[in-house]
């Protein structure tokens, strides 16, 4: 199998004052230990750079440009980076209409139709409810897995 690490699953594994940490730290030993493939997207570590570098009053955590960048280098050298192709827009563009999706949600519709083209067939997230329904993968949440 193979796992799509979603961006909050990857915030929390570098915050460690977070109180998910651990349930994601688990979830990427135990995946780990049972040869999955855990994979990243650009969309992930933007959304991770995001949040990383913006100020904890925001709800970020406040890192450094340099903390950040240093982050990002280690999560592209922990995880399988999948690159972004054409396909990822026009398959983005079928899901956002068979699904009727409006508003913020299509950028998570756009994780999913990352995840069709590069068949990536489960996606590791604390917000499971956010893709309940796209019937194209199987969303885990780290807690079932740390359990």
């Amino acid at each position: 199998m193979s796992y799509l690490v979603d961006s909050n699953v990857l915030l929390r594994l570098v915050y460690r004052l977070d109180s998910m940490h651990g349930d994601a730290e688990n979830a990427y030993t135990m995946l780990r230990e049972q040869n999955q493939v855990l994979c990243v997207v650009p969309q992930n570590l933007i959304e991770f750079w995001a949040v990383a570098t913006r100020p904890t009053s925001a709800n970020g955590l406040g890192l450094t440009i340099e903390e950040a960048a240093h982050e990002s280098s280690l999560l592209k050298s922990l995880y399988t980076l999948k690159s972004d192709t054409p396909e990822i827009y026009t398959t983005w563009e079928q899901l956002v209409i068979k699904y009727q999706v409006r508003g913020k949600q299509v950028h998570d519709t756009r994780l999913v139709a990352a995840m069709v083209v590069h068949q990536i067939t489960h996606l590791l997230t604390f917000n499971t409810d956010d893709f309940k329904r796209f019937t194209e993968i199987t969303t885990v949440d780290p807690r079932q897995i740390s359990a």
